[in-house]
């Protein structure tokens, strides 16, 4: 792999969300405190998050992020789909750090080598650094962790573009691997299914969550191949679940559900978005549960 260099420049903000730090501060402080979260469950190895624009989609994503507000991992690792062609299974930046306007968000370069190392030994290639992308599905959700976290943590980004079942499955190891030895936090990025009538969105959706809730990656998988649940990160997502449960979890709670049609009262076309706490009850790495 190349060395990451410079800072990769944000190209959602004035788009995606404001671009004035103190009113993406105080957008981002109202979505985490409108949303009310149960205590987790017990200590918590991930989240999973929806990524579209703040205004359709931060209602949701505040409910997964309200649980993180006094986390201190050392590590964020969020694993999102790449959107946009690409060459490559998987990819990460070759920046040093993210550039928001609330600051820069570092990468933790020695991290991302490690899990390059894992991901050659499970899929026999590795991670393909990528520079100035217009991927949305990790930098949207920096804003969110920027503010939820007390402290500053490193990243590790990782863009799947190749959602097939072995690649979710050799990623999901490689992740649990690197991040054994780590204060980390999981984060799978994804929105649900995309553009249909609001009651056959909510049918696809809740099917989804029900796999989802029976914390099984890989009947996530299946619902997509047999067209009865969709998510644009659908590979993500498997892989952050089987991440998860090497790192001992047990145990995954759905937080919140909508559609962009409850952002824009258009209820003709919507994108599905959940958020999702995954925790391990049992004693042992992760983060204690918190009121």
């Amino acid at each position: 792999m190349s060395p990451p260099a410079d800072v990769r420049p944000s190209p959602l903000a004035g788009a995606w969300y404001p671009a004035d730090p103190r009113e993406l501060a105080a957008a981002v402080d109202r979505y985490l405190g409108a949303a009310r979260p149960p205590a987790a469950a017990g200590a918590v190895v991930a989240l999973v998050v929806p990524h579209a624009g703040h205004r359709y989609s931060g209602p949701v994503a505040g409910y997964a992020f309200g649980t993180a507000r006094q986390l201190t991992p050392g590590l964020v690792a969020i694993v999102g789909p790449m959107h946009h062609p690409s060459d490559g299974a998987l990819l990460t930046s070759g920046h040093r750090a993210y550039a928001t306007p609330l600051g820069e968000v570092p990468i933790d370069a020695d991290v991302v080598r490690g899990l390059d190392v894992h991901v050659r030994d499970e899929l026999g290639r590795g991670l393909i650094p990528v520079r100035n992308d217009p991927e949305h599905s990790l930098e949207i959700e920096l804003p969110f962790l920027q503010r939820a976290l007390p402290e500053a943590f490193r990243l590790v980004p990782v863009m799947v573009h190749d959602q097939r079942r072995e690649v979710a499955r050799g990623l999901g190891r490689a992740l649990a691997r690197t991040l054994a030895t780590h204060s980390a936090l999981l984060i799978a990025s994804t929105d649900l299914s995309h553009y249909y009538p609001q009651p056959l969105a909510e049918k696809f959706d809740a099917e989804l969550l029900r796999r989802l809730e029976a914390f099984d990656p890989d009947a996530v998988l299946r619902a997509e191949e047999e067209g009865t649940g969709f998510a644009c990160g659908i590979g993500a997502l498997a892989a952050v679940l089987w991440a998860a449960r090497e790192l001992g979890a047990d145990h995954l709670e759905v937080l919140r559900y909508a559609t962009s049609g409850d952002a824009t009262g258009d209820y003709a076309q919507v994108v599905g978005y959940a958020a999702a706490v995954v925790t391990r009850r049992r004693a042992g790495a992760g983060f204690p549960p918190h009121a």
